[in-house]
């Protein structure tokens, strides 16, 4: 008898553990997934922002602004459609992609006519700031919501000094307004990876992909600051 409750306590000892792994491969394949789809979707939004940028090339600068609001409605109405719909969310995903691409077209044209390398470089160095604290944010085991929420109030207090800028003239005010930014979005970029690889809801991939693009983007424009001659 205490043989065979020996065998018993055994075999639920392998059946406990081989369930755990399969829940565990389980979680793994879920995040694989949400990984995938969220960088399908950023891509996605990428090309859509690349034809927006390619139809507005000759728009002009005060019609870029009503552009750029249309694009934020976009973003705030993908918060409410996310828990809804899917297939809608994807689509002001899009829209939101070509009208921030809209938006940016003049930028961009200005850049691409007066000074094209400068467009190259931030380019580059998006790419290899991108890649890098993202991958620094998607390895990280500690929780960087604390981190993230600092982030997210300096961002906050360098808008006001983005806004104090225009208005007053501060010796090498633009560079130290760039490096600041790129700053807090390493810190923004590794949060939004580290939820990445945490999350397993696979309907949250749109709102992710657009966080993501928004920090490619904005680290984006701080390497133009900072390489543009102008």
């Amino acid at each position: 008898m205490a043989r065979a409750a020996g065998h018993a306590g055994r075999r639920q000892t392998v059946s406990d553990t081989m369930g755990w792994g399969r829940t565990e491969a389980s979680t793994r394949d879920r995040t694989l997934t949400l990984f995938g789809q969220t960088m399908a979707y950023v891509a996605a939004v990428a090309g859509f922002f690349a034809l927006g940028a390619y139809l507005g090339r000759d728009m002009s600068e005060s019609l870029g602004w009503i552009w750029f609001i249309a694009a934020l409605i976009c973003l705030f109405a993908m918060n409410v459609t996310a828990r809804r719909s899917i297939p809608l969310t994807s689509l002001l995903l899009a829209g939101f992609g070509l009208l921030i691409g809209m938006a940016m077209a003049p930028l961009l044209t200005y850049y691409a006519t007066t000074d094209p390398a400068a467009l190259w470089q931030a380019g580059g160095a998006t790419a290899l700031f991108i890649a890098g604290f993202g991958a620094a944010g998607y390895a990280i085991r500690r929780d960087l919501t604390a981190l993230a929420r600092v982030a997210f109030f300096a961002l906050l207090a360098l808008i006001v000094f983005g806004i104090v800028l225009i208005f007053v003239r501060i010796p090498q005010g633009t560079l130290i307004y760039a490096v600041i930014g790129l700053v807090i979005f390493a810190a923004l970029t590794m949060f939004d990876f580290q939820r990445l690889r945490r999350s397993k809801n696979i309907a949250s991939a749109p709102l992710m992909a657009a966080s993501i693009f928004l920090d490619i983007l904005n680290v984006f424009l701080f390497f133009l600051r900072i390489f543009g001659s102008n």
